[in-house]
């Protein structure tokens, strides 16, 4: 279904709720926390970074995994995208405002995992011991 559909369908229901299978914003936000979507807005949250910066700032991210976040993320309207004319062309990827918006509540939850990623690792370790036990 096109978005132009889904956002009809959507509309007609006069459903607001990110639980219904039709709200826009479920799609937005499976690719924003798709599995290298939540790198690429974290990656850029600093500075603009050209595509080869951008895909070694992201350890294990291929070149066409990279090339398929961005180009979902440009069509989103979280990420620009600027190319130079130049031999091979020189791209340059940086944040909307919309997106800069999403990278700032991404970082902070990634702050808030920081902080508590030693408390949830003895959690774990906890759960393990008592499931090898039974």
């Amino acid at each position: 279904m096109d978005n132009g559909k889904l956002l009809a369908r959507w509309a007609a229901h006069g459903d607001s709720d990110v639980f219904h299978a039709t709200c826009p914003a479920r799609q937005v936000l499976d690719h924003i926390t798709s599995r290298w979507g939540i790198w690429v807005l974290l990656g850029l949250r600093e500075r603009d970074l050209r595509f080869h910066e951008l895909r070694d700032r992201i350890e294990g991210i291929s070149e066409k995994m990279l090339s398929q976040t961005v180009r979902t993320l440009v069509r989103d309207g979280l990420v620009w995208r600027d190319v130079e004319p130049a031999t091979p062309p020189k791209v340059t990827y940086g944040l909307t405002e919309l997106g800069r918006g999403a990278a700032v509540q991404l970082g902070a939850m990634f702050d808030w995992l920081r902080t508590n990623a030693d408390d949830m690792v003895a959690v774990q370790e906890r759960y393990d011991v008592l499931q090898n036990d039974s």
